[in-house]
């Protein structure tokens, strides 16, 4: 059966609605379907890894995640994770979350940048560590359809996504060189993944 993709990208809540809303508001188009597309992969790995998420939860923190490196919330004292966390913190708190469900948001959104995350301590971190490396770096395809990855991708295309992230994590990795940006920055990951996409979205040839 193909993919819905429309239904796949649909916010799950009004609360998850208005998360989307706000990645708009402040973010590129380019930065906004990155948002889109890690949370349709985390949401396409969950069932094959037995994973049952908060769906509102994972969608909200999918959607703001990269808010800190965006100009208007880019903090200069502290990781782009950390201060996306916050703001996404803020957010919940501001829809009616509880102050625990809240600081889930942040939690999320912070560990989106560890190196893994244990979907035993926190299920919704687990996917959307996975979904945005594979999104940035490229890592992992074989977890996913490539029929799914295509036709996500078709319908929030990449743009100039893996550039201007490269260059959005060096400028955070020389202001915060102790951050998590650094380690990907060195790692050459975000220019490498671009390219790992662009060879899984080339044309496929026609079987004769």
């Amino acid at each position: 059966m193909a993919l819905d993709v429309h239904a796949l990208l649909t916010p799950p809540s009004p609360v998850a609605a208005r998360a989307l809303d706000v990645v708009r508001a402040w973010s590129s188009p380019a930065l906004v379907n990155h948002c889109l597309r890690s949370w349709a992969w985390a949401s396409l790995l969950a069932p094959t890894i037995d994973l049952d998420p908060d769906r509102e939860l994972l969608f909200v923190a999918s959607m703001l995640h990269d808010l800190g490196v965006t100009p208007t919330f880019d903090a200069h004292a502290v990781p782009f994770e950390d201060a996306g966390g916050a703001v996404g913190s803020v957010f919940a708190l501001g829809a009616g979350w509880d102050a625990g469900r809240a600081r889930r948001v942040a939690e999320v959104v912070e560990r989106h940048m560890w190196q893994s995350v244990d979907p035993a301590l926190d299920a919704e971190g687990h996917l959307l560590e996975v979904a945005t490396s594979l999104d940035v770096s490229g890592i992992g395809f074989d977890r996913w359809d490539a029929a799914d990855l295509r036709a996500v991708t078709a319908a929030v295309p990449r743009l100039d996504f893996s550039t201007a992230f490269d260059g959005l994590v060096h400028g955070q990795a020389e202001r915060k060189p102790s951050s998590a940006a650094t380690r990907l920055d060195r790692s050459g990951n975000v220019a490498a993944g671009g390219r790992r996409w662009d060879e899984l979205l080339a044309p496929q040839p026609d079987v004769v």
